[in-house]
């Protein structure tokens, strides 16, 4: 699936499948739930779980908890939109 597909997708009311974890956290993400996002995604534990949790911490306003996982994800803190950053992460996930 391309990105373009996927953002197409939000229209629909429950994500493409089959997806990972991981863009079922952003697809929710994407269409404004920052909660099942989040419930999704908080009790995986590895690197690219760590990267969607601390876009979502960063997208919510929580720095501090952003720059716990970025480390967890071995990422720096981005200095792009959240926009952006959704995009770039879902792009890396769909490929």
């Amino acid at each position: 699936m391309e990105l373009n597909s996927f953002i197409l997708s939000l229209e629909q009311s429950s994500p493409p499948s089959p997806v990972s974890l991981y863009l079922q956290a952003l697809w929710y993400d994407g269409k404004g739930d920052w909660d099942k996002a989040h419930d999704i995604i908080q009790h995986v534990e590895d690197s690219t779980a760590a990267w969607i949790h601390a876009y979502l911490h960063r997208k919510e306003g929580d720095n501090g908890n952003a720059r716990y996982w970025y480390n967890r994800a071995g990422k720096k803190f981005p200095f792009v939109s959240l926009q952006e950053e959704w995009e770039e992460i879902t792009s890396a996930l769909l490929h």
